[in-house]
């Protein structure tokens, strides 16, 4: 293995219908960060599975410490010293942060029978001091930021002598302050010899923290790269396995001429004066630095959240009190969470697309099944969702194609205003051009789109016109012709 920690040779692994992984190969030092990147559904977290003996690989061979081995179950993987942080992070909201980092293996005092909390605050202290971060060992993960539980689960696997961490998407929901601390972390890791796979769509970031990318595309193995002398165009076209060219969208204002949506005054805890309207055909795009009040907008248009003010559709004053209302009204909401508030991950495809639409199968109360699949398979065939058949589990889909099918709800409820809330997170740079044409698809035919989105090249790219907030108002409107990343920030910096 020539000094390598992990090897994995002709990793192949099929599913019911699919073939999720076919002879993947993966490699990894001692004190390296390597990146693994693909598309959603190129296989990468399937990989990283097998490895952390999640699944069990049908073919192949894996060497660690020049040992082969067969995790047959996480705890086996621990034990070796292979750790897995998850994009959903894996900790009990209502126990301490020491008794996440040690649950099941406790310090213990007389007769192993009473929880010994001073020794166990003192070993997570003294895990907090090694990795140089500042966490109080006794207050609640409920209590803490995404970063801070981050945080947590890396301890977490530090007290198990982790010798191979997995970090995916690790990210996602962190600001800039909170990445370059997650960073100072790696780096710290690495001199202390630990290796890390790192699973990001964030292109930006590889180039900041990687020593190599691992490419996948469709489940198996394209190239591996060292990151210093690669361009990420590179890297995106080994990915998709073609090139993906985003550019800034300057429309002409005069296009769109009918009025749909008309928001007036919008307040409540958090929105001050909040007015704004929405044409025909038009994407809207809310930019903003985290916390600006975007998603409050939403959820207050959509009912989720209470609020004053004056919402007008199609010319007519309208009453919003719960999202039942909103849908009523032709207003579809796509989350930025959409496994917690978009979708049912253990129901199938077709239920997950009916699911807002079933009055229109019942009868007498009695539900048609076969009309569900019918509109369930042509929506899935419209939107290119990808799956073996609408009786899979929603659960079992890239996050792209879940995105998708929470579209394809709103679609069959012929929703006439979308709201997209970040439409592309967690997302990869494949998917998200499918998603991008997507988008401009539905409102050629006529749909209006509010789109949120905390990435500024996505807000360019799509918006017709673009409102800016921060701290609960909107500092400023910009044509997609007059707008610019270096404009939108001054907006978005903008104090009252």
């Amino acid at each position: 293995m020539s000094g390598k920690i992990l090897e994995m040779k002709n990793i192949s692994k099929t599913f019911p219908g699919v073939k999720a992984l076919s002879n993947v190969l993966l490699d990894l030092y001692p004190g390296e960060v390597l990146a693994l990147i693909g598309e959603n559904g190129a296989g990468k977290s399937t990989l990283m599975k097998i490895l952390t003996g999640i699944y069990q690989k049908d073919a192949g061979h894996i060497f660690y410490n020049n040992q082969e081995i067969a995790p047959t179950n996480p705890k086996e993987a621990q034990e070796l010293g292979i750790n897995i942080i998850h994009q959903e992070l894996n900790l009990m909201p209502d126990l301490t942060v020491a008794e996440n980092i040690f649950i099941g293996r406790e310090p213990r005092d007389f007769l192993n029978f009473f929880l010994n909390n001073k020794e166990l605050n003192q070993k997570a202290e003294a895990l907090f001091e090694r990795l140089n971060i500042k966490l109080n060992p006794r207050t609640k993960i409920s209590k803490l930021t995404v970063a801070k539980q981050q945080m947590v689960e890396i301890a977490k696997a530090l007290s198990f002598n982790a010798k191979v961490l997995i970090m995916d998407e690790p990210t996602a929901a962190l600001t800039d302050k909170e990445i370059n601390t997650l960073f100072n972390i790696i780096n710290w890791l690495k001199n202390e010899g630990v290796s890390i796979i790192y699973i990001s769509h964030r292109m930006e970031e590889l180039k900041r923290i990687s020593d190599r990318i691992t490419v996948m595309r469709d489940g198996e193995y394209i190239d591996t790269l060292p990151t210093e002398t690669t361009e990420m165009k590179q890297v995106v076209s080994l990915m998709v396995g073609r090139e993906i060219k985003i550019e800034q969208k300057t429309s002409n204002p005069d296009t769109f001429t009918e009025t749909i949506l008309e928001v007036n005054n919008l307040n409540n805890h958090y929105l001050k004066d909040v007015s704004f309207h929405l044409r025909k055909g038009e994407i809207l795009g809310f930019a903003g630095l985290v916390g600006a009040g975007r998603t409050e907008v939403a959820r207050a248009i959509f009912g989720a959240d209470s609020f004053t003010g004056e919402i007008i559709i199609n010319g007519s004053k309208v009453s919003i009190k719960q999202p039942v209302d909103a849908v009523n009204h032709g207003i579809g909401y796509l989350s930025e969470d959409r496994k917690r508030y978009g979708l049912m991950l253990d129901m199938t495809v077709k239920e997950n697309i009916a699911i807002s639409s079933l009055s229109k199968y019942t009868m007498a109360s009695f539900v048609k099944p076969s009309n569900i699949k019918k509109d369930a398979e042509e929506y899935s065939t419209k939107l290119k969702v990808k799956t073996p058949s609408v009786n899979q589990r929603v659960k079992l889909l890239s996050g792209g194609n879940q995105q998708k099918v929470v579209i394809a709800k709103w679609l069959l409820k012929n929703s006439d205003i979308l709201i997209f809330d970040e439409p592309t997170r967690g997302i990869d740079v494949g998917a998200k051009q499918e998603i991008y044409e997507l988008l401009e698809s539905l409102a050629k035919e006529g749909k209006s789109i509010m789109m949120i989105s905390s990435e500024l090249p996505e807000v360019l790219r799509l918006s017709d016109r673009i409102m800016v907030m921060n701290e609960g108002r909107i500092t400023g409107e910009l044509l997609s012709k007059d707008a610019d990343q270096k404009r939108i920030m001054e907006l978005a910096t903008k104090h009252y």
